[in-house]
């Protein structure tokens, strides 16, 4: 693969950026609620007003801000949330990023890679708990080709066990070549994400000595390359605590505004983990730009607000207590039942956590945090209908912005969810999650599509699974 960048620059304004947040300082009332009102209809914000958002400092501003982000989470995606699972295939890597557990200097690390037997017991033991969205991840090596990704993906579609199936592979792996995007989505795979790690291009040299990694134009032109192969689906994310995070959420939407600018669609998802301990990685053990809790539901409040027609995905690196809470703040999905070792699902041993990347905040079973979420009037949702409906990319943005994904949305949520609770739930999860769905059923307006809810339910009752609309 030609690693080759001449003629790009980056569509990153740093100078800019610093500007914005030294300029836009202590932003009055009147502001921040013109502001609110304006993503609250559904706008994307610009980034002098993204700006005034971050430089709140008067905690009743600040609240403001998270209750509108509340109420736009609401708006746009009900109360739903997407549910899925990492499955890390291999974690060998050619690069030697600081802050990294699999990076090439890490002798600490063990490193493996599934085999295709190994491959189909993990996808196995994740249906055999009942998810139905994956997001698969790779180490940056030569070994992990398009035809390898590709070859995997297959296999994991082609796995069914009992009543189980994977019915979307999301993929988080190393920028291609547009011929190695081409392979990839030839086998139906959803979002390809590529997390930028941090947007200031100074410390991202730094940080990224050695490997194909260390180029930052490559990497943030990744997508764009993507889009050209086809792939409309996209996931951009930022990972808080190498820089200093009110400049990272700057960088994600001036991202946004990119994709939207040359391609008229912006990212599918934006994800924001914080930094976390790795074995053998000291840099993580005082991370330069910690963000602490405060100020992270407050980045998760104003990135909601800024782009209020994109995915939120909060990761399992969170403990469950600060996930509880922040999933009000505009997230619209989360991973759960996780293990991020090479072949822990199927064969966890002594050594899962040195062929891990990080350390997990949260190891709540998915069971657990189903019932969890179904306490808090959640939906859980394992729904795929959009990706297989080909409402992704623009198609995606022609419902999501005005707002229209929730009548598609809310009854497959309901209907993956009663999938769920029929063949997998635990006694008490299935007890609270039907009575769940006998409320939402009533709230539904549109009394035909009520009655065409209640008809795939009783569909499903009787056996048939994998209905939606």
């Amino acid at each position: 693969m030609n690693i080759d960048t001449e003629g790009l620059e980056s569509f990153i304004p740093t100078e800019k950026i610093e500007e914005l947040l030294q300029s836009e300082q202590n932003p009055s009332e009147s502001q921040i609620r013109e502001i609110i009102a304006k993503s609250l209809e559904k706008n994307r914000l610009a980034p002098e007003e993204t700006a005034a958002l971050l430089n709140v400092s008067d905690p009743e501003l600040k609240q403001l801000i998270r209750e509108g982000a509340h109420e736009l989470k609401k708006t746009i995606y009900g109360n739903r949330i997407v549910l899925f699972a990492p499955l890390y295939v291999g974690n060998e890597c050619v690069n030697d990023c600081v802050y990294c557990g699999f990076r090439s200097s890490n002798k600490e690390c063990i490193r493996a890679t599934l085999s295709h037997e190994q491959l189909v017991q993990e996808t196995q033991a994740l249906e055999s708990k009942g998810h139905k969205r994956l997001i698969m991840v790779y180490g940056e090596h030569p070994k992990y080709s398009p035809d390898f990704i590709a070859q995997t993906v297959q296999t994991v579609y082609d796995t069914k066990y009992g009543k189980g199936e994977i019915r979307r592979v999301n993929i988080n792996a190393a920028p291609l070549d547009i011929e190695g995007y081409r392979i990839v989505k030839s086998v139906g795979i959803g979002t390809y994400q590529i997390f930028q790690e941090t947007y200031h291009q100074e410390t991202y040299k730094t940080l990224h000595p050695r490997g194909p990694k260390s180029n930052f134009l490559w990497r943030l032109y990744g997508l764009d390359r993507a889009m050209k192969a086809g792939i409309d689906d996209l996931g951009i994310g930022a990972l808080m605590g190498l820089y200093n995070w009110k400049f990272e959420v700057m960088g994600l939407l001036y991202h946004t505004i990119h994709l939207e600018e040359t391609f008229g669609v912006g990212p599918h998802t934006i994800s924001f983990p914080r930094l976390e301990p790795a074995i053998g990685t000291k840099f993580t053990e005082n991370p330069p730009h910690k963000v602490p809790d405060e100020d992270f539901k407050q980045l998760i409040a104003i990135i909601r607000l800024s782009v209020p027609y994109t995915g939120m995905i909060l990761t399992a690196r969170e403990e469950a207590e600060l996930r509880n809470e922040a999933i009000r703040y505009g997230i619209s999905q989360i991973d759960a039942g996780s293990s991020i070792g090479v072949g822990d699902y199927s064969a966890k041993d002594e050594e899962s956590r040195k062929k891990s990347q990080f350390v997990l905040g949260d190891t709540r079973s998915l069971d657990d945090v189903i019932y969890e979420l179904a306490q808090e009037g959640y939906i859980p949702s394992f729904c795929t209908s959009c990706y297989r409906a080909g409402r992704t990319g623009e198609h995606f943005m022609e419902f999501a912005i005005p707002g229209f994904v929730k009548r598609f949305c809310t009854p497959n949520a309901l209907l993956t969810f009663a999938e769920y609770l029929y063949d997998y739930a635990s006694e008490r999860t299935r007890q609270i999650g039907f009575e769940l769905i006998d409320r939402e059923l009533k709230q539904i307006e549109d009394e035909n599509m009520k009655q065409a809810v209640k008809n795939k339910l009783e569909q499903m009752e009787k056996g048939v699974r994998d209905l939606y609309f």
